[in-house]
């Protein structure tokens, strides 16, 4: 599922979260939230892994339009 599909279904407290945090390592808490809202489990290959530390990261595209959208740009 892409972000797109469950960014919606986010708290705005989430969401600013993240725009703010974006491209970080995402705390448990954070990645529950993620799940709740339909988002992919921990184990889904969709998840990036940080090689420098533990943690999961978003793959590059979900980063890109994470910003896109903080920027209020047009995503269609």
């Amino acid at each position: 599922m892409s972000v797109q599909q469950w960014w919606p279904n986010l708290e705005p407290t989430t969401q600013q979260w993240l725009i703010d945090n974006n491209g970080d390592v995402l705390p448990p808490e954070v990645i529950a939230k993620i799940v709740e809202a339909g988002g992919p489990p921990p184990g889904d290959p969709w998840w990036g892994r940080n090689g420098e530390s533990e943690g999961f990261l978003f793959p590059d595209e979900a980063i890109d339009w994470i910003e896109e959208t903080a920027n209020g740009e047009d995503r269609t």
